[in-house]
């Protein structure tokens, strides 16, 4: 029996017969003049309509259909997020392929046991480099017939040798897939172990953008809707709304490049972001930063502060002092305008997951006109799951429930989730697939609550809750997030299962490092290990953990920390694709690390907390 269940019934009616394919069809038969992407151009932006996406769209079709590519045959695709990686997607769907996407990070390994558990027949990658990871272990993939190179030119000519295909015979292709049919693999990003494929399927993403386009009319169905994707496409979250806004008719723009994202948003002035918490973290804190070294950095602190209480009594439905509202109007033309200047002037919403995004960031950006519609979803559910509405959201949560889609917490917590969303299986992987179901409900892993309105909030991840020597169960999220948000923390990770107090292991980012060690009067080439130990650096870190502690009960706050001399991203196998921890890789490479925290006693009866 469950806690407590919100079910939501769908908007529009499913379509057994439907899939993805027809997203495309569908909205260029509707508004075929209607600009579906841009692309660079020079400083500028080139508009493609839907009907001239559809074009390149067929014609890559008969690329690959004269390539031998056979409906439901797998191919596997390693690159950025650009506008290629749209074309490529709909262009598989109209040969009746199944896509299987592999992060542009993956290590040759990662690709070997992608293309080996997936039986990919073929292979698309962007660059040489990638070209290169392939070729170490493509003598371990004998089903991989083909690999085609993107910069090298190969998509064009797969275009120009497909001139002899019909157009009804990609007609054909495009109409086989049902809706209860396979229509990609996306492997989990691995955080707790070997990738696992996920099969969604064409149900999944139409009933799913379907409902959502509805839900989130304000936001993609309002007249020149518009969105600029930075994060990577291979990942669901990414996908789902590229899918998304080709039903909805939004256009998107691409920038790979997260270094030039700012420049990219004041030429291309999206209205709504797709962005992870740590992007809201990076704009607020180079502000912060920006400002400090220009001397205004009390200006902006004040600013911030106002920003936050301004929008918290807003919500609350409280009366906004006089005081406070002269300070806005004031701040709002000194700093929030300067900000909304920089995101290109045009943004209005921001859709935010992965990871939990904070009050404080929620209540900051909605001062600066920008609403944060912050949402909750694995690869499993396609995504989004819940997520909060234009016409009602609440800073702290992850939303209501979809349309379409059922919500149960199980007596322990647990959040478990069913409908249009979630996907069939796991490829190859019954017993998998068993665990992970109680009936037709998916059991996420994580734990959260509702409150009376059906807003829920999540409170961490069922198996990372540590449990102290002392038996007090202490969910990580909590001290991490206040932590991670200050500038000059690049990840934490909080530790002690078993252990007679909490501690913490927080590695430094040495992109906002420099910037402040100059605005605190310390050399800004100084090393990762120098500042590791520097006492300013470690007096600023300890002011973040007290912040943290501040949540919390005496039991439950980080007594200890050590600063690491290193990072932990992507490439040093730390960092999931889309910014998450692996908790256990962490935990292994840095055990000595972990014990040396506890192998001095500490008093853990008589500390004072802020």
């Amino acid at each position: 029996m469950s806690a407590l269940q919100f079910d939501v019934p769908a908007i529009v009616p499913a379509d057994p017969t439907s899939n993805v394919a027809d997203l495309l069809a569908e909205r260029v038969a509707a508004t075929p003049d209607r600009p579906l992407f841009a692309v660079p151009d020079g400083a500028n932006w080139r508009d493609i309509s839907a009907s001239e996406f559809e074009k390149q769209v067929i014609s890559l079709a008969k690329g690959f259909a004269a390539a031998g590519v056979q409906p439901g045959e797998k191919v596997a695709f390693l690159a950025r997020t650009t506008y290629d990686w749209t074309l490529v997607d709909f262009a598989l769907f109209y040969t009746g392929a199944i896509m299987v996407p592999i992060y542009e990070t993956s290590s040759s390994t990662q690709i070997e046991w992608i293309l080996s558990d997936s039986g990919a027949v073929a292979c698309i990658v962007e660059s040489a480099e990638h070209s290169e990871r392939l070729a170490a272990v493509r003598a371990n993939l004998p089903l991989v017939e083909k690999v085609w190179e993107m910069q090298a030119g190969d998509l064009d000519r797969v275009s120009a040798a497909g001139t002899d295909i019909t157009d009804a015979e990609i007609a054909r292709r495009r109409s086989i897939a049902q809706a209860s049919d396979i229509a990609t693999l996306i492997y989990t990003s691995g955080s707790t172990g070997r990738p696992k494929g996920c099969v969604l399927t064409h149900s999944n993403f139409v009933e799913l953008s379907r409902n959502s386009a509805k839900a989130l009319h304000e936001v993609v169905e309002v007249p020149g809707a518009s969105t600029l994707l930075f994060i990577t496409t291979a990942h669901v979250f990414a996908r789902f709304i590229s899918i998304l806004n080709v039903h909805a008719g939004v256009k998107t723009g691409h920038q790979p490049d997260t270094k030039q994202l700012l420049p990219a948003l004041g030429s291309f002035k999206p209205t709504y972001l797709l962005a992870v918490p740590r992007v809201f973290e990076k704009v607020y804190n180079s502000a912060e930063q920006k400002a400090e070294t220009g001397g205004k950095g009390k200006i902006f602190r004040a600013a911030a502060h106002a920003a936050v209480e301004h929008s918290a009594l807003l919500q609350e439905g409280k009366r906004i002092p006089l005081g406070l509202r002269l300070k806005f109007r004031l701040f709002d033309k000194l700093v929030y305008s300067k900000l909304r200047e920089a995101m290109g002037g045009r943004v209005v919403y921001a859709v935010s997951g992965s990871a939990p995004l904070g009050p404080r960031l929620g209540h900051f950006f909605h001062s600066l006109g920008v609403t944060i519609l912050e949402g909750y979803g694995l690869t499993e559910t396609t995504a989004p799951a819940t997520v909060n509405l234009a016409h009602t959201s609440k800073i702290g949560t992850v939303g209501p429930v979809l349309p379409g889609v059922g919500v149960r917490l199980a007596e322990d917590g647990e959040i478990e989730v069913r409908g249009v969303n979630v996907f069939k299986e796991y490829w190859r992987n019954p017993e998998a697939t068993a665990a992970a179901f109680d009936g037709d409900w998916f059991k996420t892993g994580d734990v959260g609550t509702f409150d009376d309105a059906g807003f829920l909030t999540i409170t961490g991840r069922k198996k990372e809750l540590i449990v102290t020597a002392g038996g007090k169960n202490v969910a990580p999220a909590v001290l991490e997030d206040p932590i991670r948000a200050n500038p000059i923390v690049g990840q934490v990770v909080v530790v002690g299962d078993q252990k007679p107090f909490i501690a913490a292991l927080i590695t430094l980012d040495p992109e906002m490092l420099p910037t402040w060690l100059g605005n605190n009067g310390l050399a800004s080439d100084m090393s990762l290990a120098d500042a590791a130990t520097n006492s300013k650096v470690r007096s600023e870190i300890q002011a973040a953990i007290d912040v943290a502690n501040g949540h919390v009960s005496r039991a439950e706050s980080i007594r200890k920390f050590t600063i690491l001399d290193s990072e932990w991203t992507e490439a040093t196998g730390h960092l999931t694709p889309k910014l998450s921890i692996k908790r256990n890789v962490i935990m292994s490479d840095f055990a000595d690390e972990v014990e040396e925290l506890y192998a001095a006693p500490i008093n853990t009866t008589n500390i004072s907390l802020p």
